[in-house]
């Protein structure tokens, strides 16, 4: 029973190792190719000010004229691809952390109506911009 330290320190070990792969796959599953189904979700971030509520979804290097977005009921749905550039597609990869193929992220919006709706880009996220209705601008 000398070694119970060791064996209870590599199983916790194991463990915490197969949890980040179970994690890993329900985060970045592979994308199918010729099927619409979105392989992965982008992170976001809300906040709302008294004018706007402001949702910073990271996507570096996709265009933002490539992005849709829609709201459904009382959700934002943002979608689109991220796809290799041409030029990459014959080069040797060493590595592929960003995920590749279809995405979409529905996220459920502060109660409220909106006025209008702006998309830009910043520091390589979308930024989607959400005007409330009935705020006076000063």
């Amino acid at each position: 029973m000398t070694d119970f330290p060791n064996r209870w320190m590599w199983s916790e070990a194991c463990e915490m190792l197969a949890r980040a792969e179970r994690m890993h796959r329900e985060m970045f599953r592979p994308g199918r190719y010729g099927t619409a189904a979105p392989a992965w979700e982008p992170p976001v971030d809300m906040i709302e000010t008294a004018e706007a509520v402001l949702v910073l979804v990271a996507l570096p290097g996709v265009d933002p004229d490539q992005v849709e977005a829609a709201i459904d009921g009382g959700d934002l749905i943002v979608a689109g691809s991220r796809v290799l550039p041409d030029e990459l597609r014959t080069a040797v990869i060493h590595r592929l952390e960003l995920p590749q193929g279809r995405f979409e992220r529905r996220v459920r919006l502060p109660s409220g109506r909106y006025s209008a709706v702006h998309r830009g880009m910043a520091n390589g996220c979308i930024v989607i911009t959400l005007e409330k209705a009935g705020v006076s601008r000063g």
